[in-house]
């Protein structure tokens, strides 16, 4: 994998949507032919990889490629037995994302892992549905750049009526970048975007138990 980041201007959801079309480009005529990225996308497909964008308006954006492993002649080796995926215990989990299909990945994934899961678009309904629930809330995990509210001043919100509650921030970000921009500590409970199921489920339950 290979990542690359930037702290520029970022991007909004409808140029994300066209940033690998031929000849699509934000540049004033003259200035840019719009084939940059698309090249970039063609030389990825052509190696059998895909490569994954995140940005935010004003929080600048990150690639990630992901190319296949060289596949020529190899050692025998015996594989790793695969750690078993840690379940839960009925705990509630508020997941606060702004991207609808990531926000119900996420909330399927924890509820297949027998967590009670409360899910909202943005920090102002994670709010209110906070505010609505009768009961505990164990878990809090939330995407870390958000508009209005980034999810740690959203955690800290949450935190001052629920003193209990911990956090998981997740984002298409690395954490050094995250770091870096001063947006999170480095010691927080952290999960980087895409993850499988298996790592969620062992940053969760690290988060719940604080180690």
């Amino acid at each position: 994998m290979l990542a690359v980041s930037d702290d520029g201007c970022g991007m909004d959801r409808e140029t994300l949507n066209n940033i690998f079309e031929p000849f699509f480009t934000t540049k004033r005529l003259g200035q840019g032919t719009g084939l940059g990225l698309a090249t970039v996308y063609g030389i990825v497909k052509q190696n059998d990889g895909f490569i994954n964008v995140y940005s935010e308006p004003g929080e600048g954006a990150s690639f990630r490629i992901y190319l296949p492993r060289y596949a020529g002649d190899a050692v025998a080796q015996r594989r790793p037995m695969e750690e078993a995926i840690i379940a839960g215990h009925g705990e509630t989990v508020l997941v606060v994302e702004d991207d609808p299909a990531i926000l119900k990945l996420t909330a399927r994934i924890l509820a297949s892992l027998n967590y009670t899961v409360i899910e909202a678009h943005s920090p102002k309904e994670a709010i209110a549905q906070a505010e609505a629930h009768t009961g505990a809330i164990h878990l809090l995990v939330t995407d870390v750049v958000m508009p209005d509210m980034n999810g740690r001043e959203l955690s800290n919100t949450l935190t001052r009526a629920y003193p209990e509650l911990r956090t998981l921030f997740m984002s298409g970000y690395t954490a050094d970048v995250i770091a870096h921009r001063g947006i999170l500590d480095s010691d927080v409970h952290f999960v980087p975007k895409p993850f499988s199921k298996q790592l969620l489920a062992a940053s969760v339950r690290s988060a719940l138990n604080g180690t």
